[in-house]
């Protein structure tokens, strides 16, 4: 075969908090049936017409373990049939409505709806058997995507106050992975692309004194635990201004950014650093294998991203926010980026395949150029890496898995674009330096601030209490063979990886949800601490009260994750840094 032009991968990050048996709506278990029925049915679907046209995607799937619990919990199943047989309620009702009111076009798109759902009902159970984690997983097996993992809860590595509370996400996300893909993952995905170099470090909070402790850099557990390659941000590796990737789709962000831009500088751009070829990353003096870091194409991501000026802001499309209650289905497209509720026109299914054809062509004719460019430049193939959150392509962006279709079926007809998921580029284009990151994540500013800000950095104040528990209490007892023992140090864990969760301080920060994040993320402490002087208790006496074993078997019950945890992840530090 002749060398390719380039590369190119779609990244898709797949995340939800964990909401089973925590509410269900307007926050909770919806937020799960909504992406499943939204974004992971519907992209299945385009992977499997996608591999029976004998086509494979090249794309790299992120599924977080937590959100991997969540879909193969068998209350999920349920819920989520429940779920869809309200939907297909609510649009024969609907339907019924439209009629009796002469409104044929509306009737139209309510039919469209109940056609929709039935579909996705009947694709749930026949087509994939109610396993959406082993419809991925043959995926894989066939060769048509490529899944990585993540950490176990979506932690914020960079903020997170010990070492031994990154390697215990970093290890339960390799864990989950194997447990639930049959494999060791390859790839992992940093949450919200956070990154933190090796350095002596102290809390970011005012009133936390110490002296600076000497902490790992947040690639070093990712190589101790074999995993070879993750994602970046363009302006970690370059300079120059981050780009974000939430402004756009959150306003309370808007408002958020306007005091923090003030105090915003960006780094002067390294022309000789380019986001088509793919680094070593190392931040440790000691011999280690670096880990290769793929960067997001700052192109590619604003045309599918900006909500403005990107395919999802078209006039055509089905607007997200406007919804008809009871029963909540859209019928009104965007008309306009700046159009609000009240000037929202009908949506018209008929007008749209001609501009998804017409955005699948500019798509792939802006990679090919990016592709060529780099080529003539360098000699050698580059690649594109377009990461996206999965919810986006289907939730947010309702024409969003047809897009998507339409260019893979592009890419893969183009005798010169090779597609190719993360580990295949890895394997194809050996990385030639090994360099060093900043700290920083794909937030907007390119920074920490929307996970810590006066708005939820008092959520830190408690992360850190508990891990420093945790940690002591994994030292003491992790190595001590009571059963019932060993059982409380895991459900302590359990309580602390969603304690450590960041949708917490991005719920806070949007006020997307902020009631919610701040009554989980107490409970969860609450929870912690709770377990933690049961813990100590149990310890000290070999015995505890009835209403203390129900509390943990509600516990257990209730947040069921995580079979594999291991309280000694948090009773050391695996090869700790060097003076």
């Amino acid at each position: 075969m002749a060398e390719p032009l380039g590369y190119f991968t779609f990244v898709l990050h797949s995340h939800l908090p964990y909401v089973i048996g925590h509410g269900r709506w307007p926050h909770g278990m919806d937020w799960l049936n909504e992406a499943a029925a939204e974004s992971y049915i519907p992209l299945l679907q385009v992977f499997n017409r996608l591999g029976a046209e004998g086509r494979h995607t090249g794309v790299t799937l992120g599924i977080t373990p937590i959100l991997a619990e969540m879909l193969a919990a068998k209350v999920f199943r349920q819920e989520f049939k429940d779920y869809l047989d309200q939907k297909i309620k609510a649009a024969h009702e609907d339907l019924a409505t439209f009629k009796k009111l002469g409104d044929d076009h509306f009737a139209g798109v309510a039919q469209m709806w109940e056609s929709h759902y039935g579909d996705l009902r009947r694709a749930f159970s026949e087509d994939f058997g109610e396993d959406l984690l082993g419809a991925f997983r043959r995926l894989m097996d066939d060769g048509v995507l490529e899944v990585i993992t993540s950490a176990a809860t979506h932690g914020y590595l960079p903020l997170l106050g010990r070492d031994t509370a990154v390697q215990a996400q970093v290890k339960q996300g390799a864990a989950a992975y194997r447990r639930h893909f049959g494999r060791d993952p390859k790839g992992f995905w940093l949450p919200e692309c956070a990154y933190r170099p090796r350095y002596p470090w102290t809390p970011p909070l005012k009133d936390f004194a110490g002296e600076p402790v000497l902490r790992k850099g947040v690639e070093e557990f990712l190589s101790e635990n074999g995993l070879r390659y993750f994602f970046i941000d363009s302006h970690l590796l370059k300079g120059g201004k981050a780009i974000g990737v939430y402004k756009d789709r959150f306003e309370a962000l808007e408002k958020l950014w306007e005091r923090f831009a003030a105090q915003y500088h960006e780094r002067p751009e390294e022309e000789d650093k380019s986001p088509y070829q793919a680094y070593l990353v190392s931040s440790a003096p000691e011999t280690k294998r670096p880990v290769a870091a793929f960067t997001r194409d700052p192109q590619t991501g604003l045309q599918v991203w900006s909500g403005e000026w990107g395919y999802p802001g078209d006039g055509n499309y089905l607007d997200f926010h406007k919804k008809r209650f009871p029963g909540g289905l859209r019928y009104w497209r965007v008309t306009s980026a700046k159009a609000d509720l009240a000037d929202k026109e009908p949506y018209h299914p008929e007008w749209i395949a001609g501009r998804l054809r017409d955005q699948a062509d500019h798509f792939v004719s802006m990679v090919v150029g990016l592709l060529s460019e780099f080529k003539e430049r360098e000699g050698r193939p580059g690649m594109v890496v377009a990461p996206y959150d999965t919810e986006l392509i289907g939730h947010w962006w309702f024409e969003g898995p047809e897009w998507l279709y339409q260019v893979l079926k592009r890419f893969h007809d183009h005798t010169q674009v090779s597609l190719s998921p993360g580990g295949e580029i890895l394997t194809a284009v050996a990385p030639r330096a090994v360099i060093s990151l900043p700290e920083g994540s794909w937030g907007e500013g390119g920074y920490h601030w929307i996970w810590l800000n006066e708005m939820n950095d008092w959520t830190w104040r408690h992360v850190y209490a508990a891990e420093q528990d945790m940690e002591e209490m994994a030292r003491s007892w992790s190595g001590d063979p009571d059963p019932r023992l060993q059982d409380l140090l895991k459900q302590c864990g359990r309580s602390l990886f969603l304690l450590e969760s960041s949708d917490w301080q991005f719920l806070i920060s949007t006020f997307s949800a902020r009631d919610y994040a701040e009554l989980r993320l107490t409970m969860h402490n609450d929870d912690f601490r709770r377990l933690a002087a049961m813990t100590r208790r149990y310890a000290a006496e070999r015995d505890l009260p009835p209403e203390e074993w129900n509390f943990l078997h509600l516990c257990r019950e209730r947040d069921d994750i995580f079979p594999d945890i291991d309280p000694r992840w948090w009773a050391r530090v695996e090869f700790p840094p060097a003076e």
